[in-house]
């Protein structure tokens, strides 16, 4: 197949770092072009439809990274000559691209004109707009998590366009901020239909295709050397080579054009655009008729019947995933739209690099060993730098850094292994800082809860019948030097003690009991049995290991914040849970914890499902009407207790309530989207779903 031509904007405009003193643009392209943008200041006028426009000065600073022979990364930078950004207000952009006698604009390209239906500007606005809030009393702030083009239900992230094109003009109701909390992609869990996509983009973005047989010859063998190339053809690998444990990784993510092409095709619809233009959906029995579907026996001989039954069971997850993945794309219009007009800032959890990761210190250590998984984790983290983590906070990563990211990358389009290849992986692996303070109304601590972990070594007994076994604590997901960094980087923000404090952790701090109670109560019967329960029931959180829990709720009341506002995702529920701590010391810190997830991805089905949801119906009613109370003893041991309990013997204790949702039940399991309005005395939680319809 020829070379595709690939659309100049492959993904963006996107809003990212925004503040007074500096706004910060994203926006990834085929080509190099040098690239400016303009802003003017919004104003309506008499009529609520007609608005003015008045230059704003402006310098326009843009740093590109070349990761391929056609993607090229950019981060503008927008500073104020004179004073800062005016807030409370709109301020429109547009961005100019330049190459020799070749310009263009977002007007040129479409992307502005009224006849567009998939305009990125709101109502009758030429421009998309930013709007900086001022007030530490009114913040309107959407938050979720979990989103996979080939989830089951809508894409509840249009809700959030929907809400803006609505209130666009409306600075009190309007969305200040779009907080993402983990799992933008699914780098462990592609779709078959997508696989043979990302295939041929992998190659078109980067320019030759990632010889991963250099990094391991292994795959220079058969059934290696073909079965990577298939869809379903990688799990072996993934699992004995990579030494990962992910149970649908059969169209892993490896190699970095392939991070790279999914997360163009999660947050634009340019090349899904251009993989439809080109035919690169192909029917099953197409891929089939070029051997590039991957079959699998159970026993190892290929008979009639075996094959017959492989290839229907194959052929009917094909067709399920290609039309859950006929709503994810018409929603990216909406998405392009969104991320135009609104900050977003963005923190990574497992399934942006793979299932399971860090989860605990063997699987670290088996995968940072392995020179296949050690290298895949490395493109997972280098995606994740150039598509979210770098306009998060863009003086984190100092000029070291992104000449180490420059000169990896400026060869990879030839297919070589380049001479700083070791440096590149472990400036990767050994990176400690992604988590940062987001300049958000009030202030958003992003915690890094997956390469700041703490691992307990000592093992502890546990006892199930007549047996004992030793097992491995849960890890603490920050060590404590880990906290020293961010509460560091939170004062060096100018946050100050007493004002308040949003903490966005990927997963929560007060998980919901009656599904982790269950977790607790069956998982040492299932070691018993052979399941392998800390991966295959994803048996961590905060709670899981008492020090760590401990460590945060310390760290958040050393803070002395006046209000300690917690953002989760990654459990595929929504909740939101009320709790007042009380030390031993006599400190005291009051929490409310707000969880959104999943946005596209509904996880309760099947057995598994039923048997949750089952738990869920008979646990509610003891949940919703009644508070919890708990301490913490002096081993961690975190235990429910009488709310007349008089005993001193204990670290903290807290008493937890559930908030009632609408459908009168403590959780929502069906797609959502948290939108969370921050007053002066009082919280109001929104659930949304993908119709703008309100959960609650």
């Amino acid at each position: 197949m020829n070379s595709l031509t690939l659309p100049i904007i492959l993904s963006g405009p996107i809003v990212r770092r925004a503040e007074p003193s500096q706004i910060t643009l994203w926006i990834a392209t085929s080509k190099r072009y040098t690239i400016q943008a303009r802003m003017v200041r919004i104003t309506s006028n008499k009529d609520p439809e007609i608005f003015d426009y008045q230059q704003f000065d402006i310098e326009s600073n843009t740093t590109t990274i070349q990761l391929g022979k056609q993607l090229f990364v950019h981060l503008l930078k927008l500073t104020p000559l004179h004073s800062t950004f005016p807030t409370d207000t709109l301020l429109g952009y547009n961005i100019f691209l330049k190459q020799g006698t070749e310009h263009h604009d977002l007007h040129t390209l479409g992307l502005l004109s009224k006849d567009n239906p998939h305009s990125i500007a709101y109502g009758n606005l030429l421009y998309p707009a930013i709007y900086l809030n001022s007030s530490d009393h009114r913040c309107n702030v959407l938050y979720g998590s979990c989103r996979k083009p080939h989830g089951d239900g809508e894409d509840t992230l249009t809700a959030a366009d929907s809400l803006l094109k609505k209130e666009f003009n409306n600075l009190k109701l309007r969305p200040t901020t779009l907080i993402l909390m983990g799992d933008q992609i699914y780098a462990d869990d592609v779709g078959d239909p997508l696989f043979p996509v990302i295939s041929t983009f992998e190659k078109e973005l980067i320019g030759s295709t990632e010889k991963l047989e250099l990094i391991d010859n292994r795959l220079t063998n058969e059934p290696f050397q073909t079965a990577i190339k298939q869809v379903n053809g990688r799990k072996y690998v993934m699992e004995k080579f990579c030494h990962f444990t992910s149970s649908h990784a059969h169209n892993h993510l490896m190699k970095f054009g392939e991070y790279a092409a999914m997360y163009l095709l999660s947050f634009s619809p340019q090349l899904w655009e251009s993989a439809h233009e080109h035919n690169l959906f192909e029917p099953f029995r197409e891929l089939q008729k070029k051997k590039q579907i991957y079959f699998v026996f159970s026993d190892g001989e290929r008979y009639p019947k075996d094959f017959n039954l492989e290839q229907i069971r194959l052929e009917n997850r094909y067709a399920e995933q290609q039309e859950a993945m006929i709503s994810f794309q018409q929603a990216l219009y909406q998405i392009r739209r969104l991320l135009a007009n609104i900050p977003t800032y963005m923190i990574f959890d497992d399934h942006d690099i793979t299932d399971d990761w860090n989860i605990s210190s063997k699987w670290k250590e088996n995968v940072r060993h392995s020179s296949l998984g050690s290298h895949v984790i490395a493109n997972g983290l280098g995606a994740y730098w150039a598509f979210q983590g770098w306009g998060n906070s863009p003086d984190s990563f100092n000029d070291r850094f992104l000449s180490v990211m420059k000169t990896y990358f400026s060869s990879l389009s030839e297919g070589k292994i380049n001479t700083n290849y070791e440096e590149w992986k472990k400036t990767l692996w050994n990176y400690d800082s992604w988590y940062f303070v987001a300049p958000t109304n009030p202030k958003a601590l992003f915690l890094d809860t997956r390469t700041e972990r703490e691992y307990d070594i000592e093992p502890r007994p546990e006892k199930f019948g007549h047996l004992i076994e030793e097992t491995v604590w849960a890890p603490q997901l920050l060590s404590k030097q880990g906290w020293q960094n961010v509460k560091q980087s939170l004062f060096n923000s100018g946050w100050k003690s007493g004002k308040s404090l949003i903490i966005v952790s990927p997963t929560p701090l007060y998980g919901l009991g009656l599904i982790e109670s269950f977790l607790h109560d069956y998982v040492y019967p299932l070691k018993v049995l052979g399941v392998n329960v800390q991966t295959k029931l994803d048996f961590e959180a905060w709670k899981y290991n008492g020090k760590g829990f401990t460590e945060f709720l310390n760290q958040a009341a050393s803070c002395n914040p006046n209000r300690c506002i917690i953002l989760s995702g990654d459990v595929h529920y929504a909740s939101a849970v009320n709790a007042s701590v009380s030390f031993n010391d006599g400190r005291k810190l009051a929490i409310n914890q707000f969880t959104s997830s999943p946005m596209k991805n509904m996880s309760f089905g099947g057995l598994w499902g039923l048997l949750m949801k089952q738990i869920i119906a008979l646990n509610s009613l003891k949940r919703k009407n009644n508070s919890i109370n708990r301490i913490c003893t002096p081993s961690y041991y975190i235990k429910e207790v009488d709310k007349e309990i008089r005993s001193k013997l204990y670290i903290w204790r807290d008493e937890v309530s559930y908030q009632l949702l609408e459908n009168n039940t403590i959780i929502e399991t069906n797609n959502n989207l948290g939108f969370l309005l921050i007053r002066r005395r009082h919280l109001k939680n929104i659930l949304l779903n993908h119709s703008h319809k309100l959960i609650q």
